[in-house]
């Protein structure tokens, strides 16, 4: 069979696809009005619901959408899938089925995938495993997966890629992105000349996701992050039985994330759920750096041990350190409501273009932003956060970088996946203790440096912020008050502390009094987890640490004296 001359692409060039496609009109045009016919009939339809006075609820429509997403094929799938993950832009009842398309879509032909198999490992199926299902047991937008046992007793899954997918994924891909160059600044959205950027960076990922290869060290790489805990499971690789478009990975046992009636019928409990999701979630993006795009609830299982498993690990990003500073400046300069710096933060991760005129902005921000951090804890979530900064993207020159598409798909996804098992449960009382965590007791220079940005403002003493800053971070059960203290004491007692030191006595003193009703408040804060041995202990660790690491200095000084004076005598 001859192959596709687009088949070789290995990554996502849209100058090679519009050199293959320009010259062939005649299919572009075919899809395009293949594309226009379907959904044209959908909105004349949702019209005449409309003028019925039909609009309430559209179940009838809502699965007429889905079925002509499904036709459509693997990219409109992709984009329906992201859709779905997005209760703030569609509406319940169109909701429930575009969830349906992150697992429940028309599996390809047995003997057509075992036909892929063998082409791709260069044996039939039944030398290379002992039994495989009759069946897929899961079909998606990119390919489909069977259960099976290797001849050495293995249970594993066997991902197979559906046939002719490039050809596909090219031609929609050239489509869009030719749409998005000539009608994108006419969308209601503002986005600028951004949104063929976003549609070449949804392009990137879709050529990742369909390299199994890619998937499997994606895989391996996120294991090794999570390697240390025992509450996410990552499925092992084997790489024997695995190509671009075969992977042969371990058979995962576990819930779906969506199926909350057998999540309780095994007893687990959905809040402990909740919380390994978002606490991995939340290292993903501010420890490691490296994080699943993709964590709808077709690709997250809760395993019967109570764990949470990843197993599709086609759509990952990374984010560089830079980067990260950056989100925590932001964070930072948010909760300290200096909304000038913020502005600049914006500029930094390229939400505003550096000559925008400032002053509108700052001002916009803090009208909009300004009680974020007053409201209370448990009220808030990401999406008023997203709701609200929306809002802001309509009225003024703010774009949205392709590179933070990814994200706030993955931290909207994670909260909606949260809100599934729990609709009460509020995530910010997990991420608000973690961060804060982070923040108390991360090693790096640059944490110390924003945590002195939070606990300082205008050259005065937070004393207020300290407070909340610990009693949220106490609000984490695996929060541990006495090596923050010990960390607290070697940084204060080391030659980078002496700042700090003159801060907090200028601190404790200024405003020409003894700061003791603050110091006491504190003290009752912290006194019940500071027992006085453990924290005896770790003032003397702090002290013999900061001796050790001050002698060094202490000899290169004092050396070249003692040898002088051994010369002069």
């Amino acid at each position: 069979m001859n192959r596709h001359p687009l088949e070789s692409l290995r990554n996502y060039d849209p100058i090679a696809i519009a050199n293959y496609y320009k010259p062939r009109p005649w299919q572009v045009a075919w899809r395009l009005i293949s594309v226009t016919y379907m959904f044209f009939g959908f909105l004349l339809g949702c019209a005449w619901d409309r003028w019925q006075d039909k609009n309430k609820s559209q179940p009838k429509r809502a699965e007429q959408l889905r079925r002509i997403i499904t036709t459509l094929g693997p990219t409109y799938i992709k984009v329906g899938q992201a859709l779905s993950t997005r209760p703030d832009l569609v509406r319940q009842d169109f909701l429930v089925e575009l969830t349906k398309l992150q697992d429940k879509l028309p599996p390809f032909s047995t003997p057509q995938a075992f036909d892929i198999v063998q082409r791709e490992l260069g044996k039939p199926v039944t030398e290379v495993y002992a039994w495989v299902s009759e069946e897929p047991v899961a079909a998606a937008s990119l390919g489909q997966v069977y259960k099976a046992t290797l001849h050495s007793g293995e249970e594993v899954a066997i991902k197979v890629q559906r046939p002719n997918l490039l050809p596909i994924l090219t031609l929609d891909l050239f489509i869009l992105r030719w749409f998005a160059t000539w009608f994108g600044t006419m969308l209601p959205l503002n986005l600028g000349n951004n949104l063929d950027a976003i549609v070449d960076e949804f392009g990137i990922k879709l050529f990742e996701e369909i390299d199994y290869v890619n998937e499997a060290r994606n895989a391996e790489r996120f294991a090794g992050y999570f390697k240390d805990d025992p509450n996410v499971k990552v499925p092992s690789i084997f790489w024997d039985y695995s190509t671009n478009c075969v992977l042969t990975l371990e058979w995962i046992d576990g819930i779906k994330l969506t199926e909350i009636d057998k999540i309780q019928a095994a007893g687990l409990n959905t809040d402990a759920l909740v919380r390994i999701g978002v606490m991995s979630g939340l290292r993903q993006l501010l420890e490691f750096g490296f994080f699943h795009a993709d964590p709808h609830p077709g690709n997250l299982f809760a395993t019967y041990d109570g764990r949470m498993a990843y197993i599709d690990f086609g759509m990952m990003d990374q984010l560089d350190l830079n980067t990260k500073e950056q989100l925590v400046d932001s964070v930072v300069h948010l909760i300290n409501k200096d909304y000038d710096q913020l502005g600049q933060d914006y500029v930094n991760l390229g939400f505003l273009q550096p000559h925008v005129d400032m002053k509108s902005i700052v001002k916009a921000l803090e009208s909009v932003l300004g009680d974020i951090m007053t409201e209370k804890v448990s009220d808030f979530n990401f999406k008023v956060v997203t709701d609200r900064f929306s809002g802001l993207m309509y009225e003024y020159p703010f774009s949205l970088p392709a590179k933070f598409a990814l994200i706030i798909r993955s931290v909207i996804t994670q909260e909606g996946v949260a809100l599934s098992l729990n609709p009460d449960f509020k995530i910010v009382q997990v991420a608000y203790p973690y961060v804060a965590r982070r923040l108390l007791t991360d090693e790096s220079e640059s944490l110390r440096k924003r945590l002195l940005e939070v606990l300082f403002k205008d050259d005065k003493f937070q004393w207020a912020r300290l407070e909340n800053l610990i009693a949220i971070a106490k609000s984490d059960d695996n929060f541990d008050l006495v090596p923050t203290a010990k960390m607290g004491l070697q940084f204060l007692m080391s030659q980078e502390g002496e700042f700090l030191r003159r801060r907090i006595i200028l601190a404790l003193t200024e405003d020409d009094r003894l700061h003791t009703d603050e110091i006491q408040r504190l003290w009752q804060l912290i006194r019940v987890d500071l027992e006085p041995g453990k924290l005896w202990n770790a003032a003397l660790g702090a002290i013999r640490t900061s001796i050790r690491d001050a002698m060094p200095q202490a000899i290169a000084a004092v050396l070249p004296i003692s040898l002088l004076s051994g010369i002069n005598s």
